[in-house]
């Protein structure tokens, strides 16, 4: 369950025009906090992002799904089953104490590296690595365009 704080911060990334991305990095970041204090382990950080995006799918931003052959089609039918239940908001259907447990325990024994400066450093360049030079240039030039939005 994603603390209200990040929910909160979230909503303000939305109601000030920023991207999905953006309002979604509030969870993610909650999520690497997580791991870094030892409420819970990851196997990487990519684990611990996946956790904190399927996290804000599940708080209704509107994050759109991996598109199809960028990731397993599992992992594509999870992100789709968040954003449902990001759109209906109905009373959340209670886990059942064994199950919430076993999932705990696990994530318990995972490691806390994956959190750490290192590890996000090399999962952040190794999906740059990933995106074209046009793509990147994009991305650069849109960050830019928001900063001189942002600071007037």
């Amino acid at each position: 369950m994603p603390s209200r704080a990040a929910t909160n911060r979230a909503r303000a990334d939305k109601r000030a025009g920023k991207s999905p991305g953006t309002q979604a990095g509030e969870f993610v970041r909650e999520e690497v906090e997580h791991v870094r204090e030892g409420k819970h382990g990851a196997r990487s950080a990519k684990q611990a992002i996946a956790i904190g995006l399927s996290k804000a799918r599940r708080a209704g931003v509107e994050l759109p799904p991996p598109q199809q052959g960028k990731m397993s089609e599992e992992t594509r039918r999870k992100a789709v089953r968040d954003i449902e239940k990001g759109h209906h908001m109905a009373p959340r259907q209670n886990v059942t104490s064994k199950r919430r447990s076993a999932s705990t325990k696990a994530l318990k024994r995972e490691g806390h590296r994956a959190a750490s400066r290192e590890a996000l450093s090399a999962q952040a360049r190794s999906a740059a690595k990933r995106r074209s030079p046009a793509q990147r240039s994009a991305a650069a030039k849109k960050a830019a365009r928001t900063r001189e939005m942002h600071a007037h």
